[in-house]
C-alpha cells in the first residue's frame, strides 16, 4: 500500500520504493519539458511513477518525452452543470449518489456531482471515483472495432478483433439522452470477431442505477450455442484467458456501490497521455447517423512490437508522451469475497478526474496487475447543425493491463485496421442490447 505524506510533499510506497531522500534528490533536478526519460535519467522520476512502471524506464523498457499540459479545456456545458451542483447532492447509505435535499438518487446526474473535494470527508473516496465516471459518460456512446493483444516481453504472442458497443444512460448531455424506463445506467455488448478459436464469442451486461441491483451478465459461448448467464463477480476475470478485464473499462468500470472507497491523499505523478492531442491536434468527422468517427494516422505506431527498430518491451507505449499532474489516490475494497483482486489503487487526476494507474492487488497484499491509461485534453467541434460539441480529440489509444508477476500485458485500444471503426457519441437503439442481439452476435 502507497503512503502519500501530503504536508511535506513526499511519496513513498510501504515497501520502501520512492523515500524521500531520492525524492528530494529528483527535486533538485527535476524532469523537464523536452527531455525524454529512458535509463540514462530515469531517477528523475523517483517518487512520480508507481514503482513497478518506474523500473521499465530504469531497465530501458520504456522510453518517453516529457511535455507540459498548458490547459485543461472544459466542454461549456459539462462546466456549467458542474456549478449548478455545488452543494447538490451527497453519498446515500449504500454508495449512490443522492440529492442532499430529500436522500432520494437523482433521475439524472449531469457534470460532476461533487465539485469540491473535502479530502478530510470520510466520502472522499467515493466522490472522487463518482466524479471520475460522470465525465466519461459526458463523452457519450462508443462503438469500436477494437483489437485486444496478448503481448509478451519481446513479441506480440495472440491477437484478438473485438466489436465493442457501451451504452450509457446517465451524465449524457441533455440531447443525448434517452427514455430509460428500465432505470440502466449503461448496457455493454462485446462481440469477438477473430481468431477463428474464438470467432462468436459475446458478453452483455446490463448495469442498473439501484445501488442494490447486482450487474446482469450473460455470454454466447460457440461450442455450447448457448447464451448463458453468469456472475457479475465473473466481469474481474480476464476476459477470453487475457489479463484485461470487463471491469477494466476505460480504466476502472467496476460498479461504484460494489466497493468501499478511501481517499489515501494526493500525489504528484507522471501519467501518459497523447502527446498529438495536446498541440491541438484530432481530426473527427461527422457520422450521418449521429456521432463522431475518430480518423487516426495510418501510419502510427503505437505499441512497441509494430515498430522493428524498438528498444524495450513489447508493450512500450512508443508513441505517448508523459506529462506531470497532481492526483488524488483512492484505494477500492470489493465487498463480493469472490472478486479476483482484494484490492485497487486509483490514480485519478485533481483537475480532470481521468484515470492514469489502476493497480490491483491480490486479497493476500500482492500487487498483481497495473492498468496504464493515456490521456486527452477535450476538442471542440461543430456539429451539422451549427452547434458546438466536445470530443476527447484522441489520436492514438494505449490501454494496456500488465500482469506483474508473470512479465506480459493484455493491451487494447488500436483499432484491428485503419478503416476500422472509433465512433464516439454513438447512437443506439435501446432493443440493440438484448439477448437475441447476443445470440446473433454469437456463431
Amino acid at each position: 500500500m502507497l503512503a502519500v505524506v501530503v504536508a511535506a510533499g513526499l511519496f513513498c510506497s510501504a515497501a520502501g520504493v520512492g523515500l524521500a531522500e531520492e525524492g528530494a534528490a529528483a527535486a533538485k533536478d527535476p524532469l523537464r519539458p523536452g527531455e525524454v526519460l529512458n535509463a540514462s535519467n530515469w531517477e528523475k522520476a523517483k517518487g512520480l511513477l508507481p514503482p513497478e512502471i518506474l523500473e521499465h524506464y530504469r531497465k530501458g523498457e520504456y522510453a518517453n518525452p516529457i511535455v507540459e499540459w498548458p490547459e485543461f479545456h472544459w466542454p461549456e456545458d459539462f462546466r456549467a452543470a458542474t456549478e449548478r451542483n455545488a452543494g447538490r447532492f451527497a453519498i446515500g447509505p449504500n454508495g449512490e449518489v443522492v440529492e442532499r435535499s430529500t436522500g432520494k438518487q437523482p433521475a439524472f446526474v449531469m457534470g460532476f456531482p461533487f465539485p469540491k473535494i473535502d479530502p478530510e470527508d470520510p466520502e472522499a473516496g467515493a466522490k472522487i471515483v463518482w466524479n471520475y465516471f460522470y465525465l466519461t459518460w459526458y463523452w457519450g456512446s462508443m462503438h469500436a472495432e477494437s483489437q485486444g493483444n496478448w503481448v509478451g516481453p519481446n513479441a506480440l504472442e495472440r491477437r484478438t478483433d473485438q466489436d465493442v458497443h457501451f451504452f450509457y444512460y446517465d451524465g449524457l448531455p441533455e440531447r443525448d439522452r434517452v427514455p430509460n424506463p428500465q432505470n440502466f445506467l449503461m448496457q455493454q455488448l462485446i462481440a469477438v470477431r477473430s481468431p477463428a478459436d474464438l470467432n462468436g464469442t459475446a458478453a452483455l451486461t446490463w448495469r442498473y442505477r439501484d445501488p442494490n441491483k447486482r450487474d446482469s451478465a450473460w455470454t454466447f459461448i460457440p461450442a455450447l450455442r448457448r447464451v448463458r448467464a453468469i456472475s457479475p463477480a465473473n466481469r474481474s476475470d480476464g476476459f477470453l484467458g487475457s489479463d484485461m478485464s470487463q471491469d477494466d473499462g476505460p480504466f476502472f468500470d467496476g460498479k461504484r456501490e460494489d466497493f468501499r472507497w478511501k481517499l489515501v491523499g494526493e500525489v504528484d505523478q507522471l501519467r501518459l497521455v497523447d502527446p498529438l492531442n495536446l498541440d491541438g491536434h484530432s481530426r473527427h468527422t461527422w457520422h450521418p447517423a449521429g456521432g463522431w468517427l475518430a480518423e487516426w494516422p495510418a501510419d502510427l505506431k503505437m505499441l512497441g512490437w509494430e515498430d522493428p527498430a524498438r528498444k524495450g518491451v513489447a508493450w512500450a507505449p512508443i508513441s505517448a508522451a508523459l506529462a506531470k499532474r497532481r492526483f488524488w489516490l483512492v484505494e477500492g475494497t470489493p465487498k463480493d469475497q469472490y472478486y479476483l483482486f482484494g484490492r485497487l489503487e486509483l490514480y485519478i487526476d485533481k483537475e480532470s478526474y481521468q484515470g492514469a494507474w489502476n493497480r490491483k492487488f491480490s486479497w493476500q497484499g500482492e500487487l498483481r496487475n497495473t492498468m496504464q491509461v493515456m490521456s486527452y485534453d477535450p476538442h471542440k467541434y461543430i456539429r451539422p447543425d451549427g452547434t458546438p460539441d466536445w470530443v476527447q480529440g484522441s489520436n492514438m489509444a494505449f490501454n494496456c493491463v500488465e500482469n506483474v508477476k508473470a512479465h506480459r500485458a493484455t493491451t487494447a485500444g488500436p483499432k484491428s485496421s485503419p478503416q476500422s471503426v472509433f465512433h464516439v457519441r454513438a447512437r443506439y437503439a435501446p432493443a440493440f442490447f438484448d439477448m437475441a442481439t447476443l445470440a446473433r452476435f454469437g456463431k
